[in-house]
């Protein structure tokens, strides 16, 4: 009889699973792994490991190989003490044993057992259907910064020439500017006289228009109440002016966590805050949010080169 296949089954279901008078194997649970340096995730699985130590009859393995082929308890003993000897007699002779589907044993230099698990199968069963990948590394691209060279111009200076001329053009010109000046003192001789005549006409319309409002009155017989605006101010509505720009310093699915790094900002002097859980189940904690775009880009990159190369900017109101 083949015990092997009844140790595997019962992995799937206990902790423990007692071979008499050979050992025990043992089970641990282990989260999902991720491998850097070889951009592999694996999912939560079963580790196997064995005791020598423990070798007394629980009666498990017994009473499951006794259910299975239908027999009595008594033979499924026998079945495996049998198994128990022809193992230790191929540890003897050729110093390794394999279990399929479990592990395999070496006999070392000091006749201890050393035992390998085997990674063919997870006995984990809420990780059915679960397998490794590798996942392609993710390349982030750094953006430059191209500085525009404006180009200096040479100044064009505008050098006026002398021009000499002949003598009697500079009569001709003194000439004209005394028509010039005759016409011009002409000119504001006869514009006093218009603004004169303008004056004392918009004086005259101004009595009239005067004596009309005297002469008109108007009688309220039943005026309206005078109107009172009052204005109140929420103290409450400013102080929850929302913020569009928010720089991120990490989300933490451990709550503790998130407090914690909300402390250490602001011990440091940020404005920092703790966002509730978002729908990823993760806490978000902020450097700071700003109303403008350009306060927060200014800090994320600061925060960037000094301390934080992963932070991030948030676009949401909050």
């Amino acid at each position: 009889m083949n015990i092997e296949h009844y140790i595997s089954q019962l992995l799937y279901r206990y902790q423990c699973v007692t071979v008499p008078g050979f050992g025990a194997f043992l089970t641990e649970i282990q989260s999902a792994q991720w491998v850097e340096n070889a951009n592999s995730f694996y999912p939560p699985k079963k580790l196997i490991s064995f005791n020598t130590n423990i070798k007394n009859n629980d009666g498990l393995l017994a009473n499951h190989i006794a259910r299975a082929e239908k027999t009595s308890y008594e033979y499924a003993i026998s079945a495996i003490q049998y198994q128990v000897l022809n193992w230790k007699k191929e540890l003897e002779q050729n110093r390794a044993l394999m279990v399929k589907n479990v592990g395999s044993f070496v006999l070392n230099a000091t006749d201890n057992l050393i035992f390998t698990p085997s990674d063919q199968k997870n006995y984990l069963t809420s990780s059915f259907g679960l397998s490794s990948f590798i996942a392609p590394a993710v390349k982030r691209e750094s953006l430059e910064v191209q500085e525009e060279i404006v180009e200096e111009r040479e100044v064009v200076s505008l050098v006026s020439e002398e021009r000499s001329g002949r003598s009697y053009l500079k009569y001709a010109a003194i000439f004209i500017l005394g028509l010039g000046l005759a016409g011009t003192a002409a000119y504001s001789v006869w514009n006093n006289q218009i603004e004169t005549q303008t004056v004392l006409v918009e004086k005259a319309v101004q009595k009239k228009v005067e004596s009309k409002i005297q002469e008109a009155t108007f009688f309220i017989k039943s005026p309206m109440a005078p109107v009172t605006l009052s204005v109140k101010s929420d103290k409450k509505e400013l102080e929850e002016v929302k913020m569009p720009y928010h720089v991120v310093a990490g989300a933490f699915r451990d709550e503790a966590n998130a407090q914690q790094v909300y402390k250490k900002l602001v011990k440091e002097g940020y404005k920092a805050r703790r966002l509730e859980i978002n729908k990823h189940g993760l806490y978000p904690v902020l450097y700071g949010s700003f109303a403008t775009y350009s306060e927060a880009q200014k800090l994320k990159n600061e925060v960037r080169e000094s301390e934080n190369p992963e932070a991030w900017l948030l676009v949401e109101s909050l």
